[in-house]
């Protein structure tokens, strides 16, 4: 299934219905008077938080979202019948933006949480109400107000406690699937996770936490470089940062550059995100080359004022450690930070995406996806 976190979508709420004119007719009662009823009002548009949904795929290609009007009035005092809301529910964590004004409008960060987007028209008044001592027979009436119609950016910002970075193959997935039942895809190249991914990691009875994995960031993701900083996103509301670096086998790559670097470009999307609370893990301590290299690695990471908690998710060894200083964390800090209030710039096109260019007379499609069986562009092709 394809990973859409976002999608641009115009609502329209129902048109009120036009109240009528009419007069009563009956035998033997020349002058009924009017009986003209009014329209009915029409229906709102409501987005609804749905936890069923982890993704805005439903929405991807429903460009426009209309929701029925109001029925006209009729005679014999009869009302239009009343246009039906229309739900549109999306994931929980979902940002709604004016997409003109980029004006935040809502946040459905609520399990539930229901928000009417667009209000339906009122609908119109019938004759009946227009008749006085003066007018008794009045013919006229009033049209249906039309519905509210908005243009939308909805972006989803996944809930999750705690966020993991790293550069692509550090061990992410390894860990994730290690401490939650979550089951990313797990491969000894780069760029495997593609899509961000939840898990639920547990100490025992009510010490629950989710856990969010997101893609690999590598140098020159601010510049659109690999997947791009665009899933960072997804970690604006986590309380605490869990960090992980090991050895490469580039030789141009040390953990302490790395770190140095996805810090630089974490600055770069948001400088809030940077400040917050960090842990710093080093993987893969199972391998004997990075056993050895742990007490170089502690003092880079000393120099930088963090130390470090050495783990192997695929030998358990380390691992409960690291998930109570993030409980330890998370208890210091038990509010959620706000995300941003404002939606991201267009996204930056990758050679990739350039080479996939959608013809002129087709309007590219919002939101980040990923093709089954495609490999992003990881912005080392030119290094020969």
């Amino acid at each position: 299934m394809q990973f859409v976190d976002e999608v641009l979508v115009e609502v329209h709420a129902g048109n009120g219905g036009n109240g009528a004119v009419a007069f009563r007719r009956e035998r033997y009662i020349p002058f009924g008077g009017p009986s003209g009823g009014d329209g009915g009002r029409g229906g709102d548009i409501v987005l609804v938080a749905d936890t069923r949904l982890t993704t805005l795929l439903d929405l991807r290609y429903r460009r426009k979202v209309d929701a029925k009007g109001g029925e006209n009035g009729r005679g014999s005092d009869m009302y239009g019948r009343g246009g039906v809301d229309l739900e549109l529910r999306i994931p929980p964590g979902t940002q709604v933006f004016d997409a003109k004004t980029g004006e935040l409008i809502v946040d459905l960060a609520t399990i539930d949480e229901r928000f009417v987007i667009a209000k339906g028209g009122r609908g119109g008044r019938g004759n009946l109400h227009f008749a006085t001592s003066y007018d008794r027979a009045p013919r006229r009436s009033e049209p249906g107000e039309p519905g509210e119609l908005r243009q939308l950016r909805l972006e989803l910002k996944l809930l999750a406690d705690v966020g993991l970075l790293g550069y692509p193959n550090v061990g992410k997935s390894t860990f994730i699937a290690s401490v939650s039942r979550a089951r990313p895809k797990i491969a000894d190249y780069p760029f495997t996770t593609l899509v961000p991914n939840l898990g639920v990691a547990s100490l025992g009875e009510e010490r629950n936490f989710v856990v969010a994995d997101i893609p690999g960031i590598i140098e020159g993701a601010s510049e659109g470089a690999g997947l791009g900083l665009r899933f960072l996103k997804h970690i604006e509301r986590t309380r605490v940062l869990f960090h992980i670096v090991t050895l490469d086998p580039e030789p141009k790559r040390s953990p302490g550059k790395d770190f140095d670097t996805l810090m630089e470009e974490l600055r770069k999307f948001d400088e809030a995100l940077a400040g917050r609370p960090m842990i710093v893990g080093v993987s893969k301590m199972d391998l004997p080359d990075v056993q050895a290299a742990l007490p170089n690695l502690k003092r880079q990471m000393k120099r930088r004022g963090h130390t470090v908690m050495p783990f192997s998710a695929a030998t358990g060894e380390g691992v409960r450690e690291v998930l109570e200083a993030m409980e330890t964390i998370l208890r210091e800090n038990p509010i959620a930070p706000a995300p941003r209030n404002k939606p991201l710039p267009p996204r930056n096109r990758t050679r990739a995406a350039a080479e996939e260019e959608t013809p002129a007379d087709e309007e590219e499609p919002y939101g980040i996806y990923v093709k089954p069986g495609q490999v992003p562009n990881d912005g080392l092709d030119d290094e020969g």
